[in-house]
């Protein structure tokens, strides 16, 4: 009987003359020829525009128009016209950026086009709607979308959007809208946060209102606890309250860590707030001031 046999020598040989690539990302394993190299395909591109750069070039796509709405609303329309979803992500990030441009004609015309095709509807937008209008001057516009946003969500409006429009008339000194809203807050059994019992304060000081300004402290004590987010752990740090000096980088203490080990067991530190402040109310039922009041 014929029998081939392949001596040590030379199967040692043919393995030495087999090169494996030593990154084994880039090698295919083909199970008739072994290890081979593997290529880019040439029909896959490379260069993918993320949503950052496709919102830097909505940006500047709207900033050199005029103010015409059919113009703006023009090239708004054709710039997502061969997008197969709406880019919600992209207008988004470019609302953000004219933001901080303070663009606020844009950020309006932008919101306003965005919610006309039915994207967007969230109290983000709104939100950003109502303080763009705001800062243009446009107060109208502004009243009749709060009045809006007012009716259609009575029980779930977030507490910013009451601070936003107290915070609009504090600087328009309309002191009698502004205490109708805080009224409606009350109603609703809202509790205020230092900003607006701060504002609310100032107008019964500049009124002459001393014993509503006196009961609205003891209602509402300025809190003596506040959290803040440390590398990403909750901290609770000593509030600084009216009077103190507005230096962020003066501290209570001389150690810098003594703050950061404050750190709050979830509800225990939660619940010392709350208890803290319902301690000192008497008359948390009664409201401080009625819509309808003339005093």
């Amino acid at each position: 009987m014929l029998c081939l046999r392949y001596s040590p020598a030379t199967i040692t040989r043919r393995l030495d003359a087999v090169e494996i690539p030593k990154n084994p990302r880039s090698i295919v394993v083909c199970g008739a020829k072994g290890p081979r190299p593997r290529y880019p395909r040439v029909w896959k591109t490379r260069q993918r525009i993320g949503t950052i750069s496709k919102s830097a070039k909505l940006v500047d796509c709207i900033k050199g128009l005029s103010n015409v709405k059919e113009e703006v609303y023009g090239a708004l329309d054709s710039f997502i016209a061969w997008e197969l979803e709406f880019p919600l992500i992209t207008v988004k990030k470019a609302l953000k950026t004219l933001e901080d441009q303070k663009e606020w004609k844009r950020i309006i015309q932008v919101t306003k086009w965005m919610l006309s095709k039915g994207q967007g509807r969230t109290m983000g937008s709104y939100f950003t709607l109502l303080n763009a209008l705001a800062e243009d001057g446009r107060l109208d516009e502004a009243e009749e979308l709060w009045t809006k946003l007012f009716s259609e969500n009575l029980e779930s409006l977030p507490r910013v959007f009451y601070d936003k429009m107290i915070s609009i008339y504090y600087r328009r000194d309309m002191h009698e809208k502004m205490f109708e809203i805080f009224a409606d807050m009350e109603e609703l059994g809202i509790r205020p946060n230092t900003s607006i019992v701060k504002m609310v304060g100032d107008v019964f000081q500049k009124l002459g209102m001393l014993d509503k300004y006196e009961k609205l402290q003891k209602k509402y004590p300025p809190p003596k606890w506040e959290y803040r987010y440390i590398k990403g752990k909750r901290v609770r740090i000593r509030a600084k309250l009216t009077g103190e000096s507005d230096d962020p980088g003066e501290a209570e203490s001389d150690d810098p860590g003594e703050a950061v080990n404050e750190i709050n067991d979830k509800t225990e530190n939660s619940n010392e707030m709350h208890d803290e402040a319902d301690s000192s109310v008497d008359d948390a039922d009664e409201p401080i001031y009625e819509a309808h009041n003339s005093s």
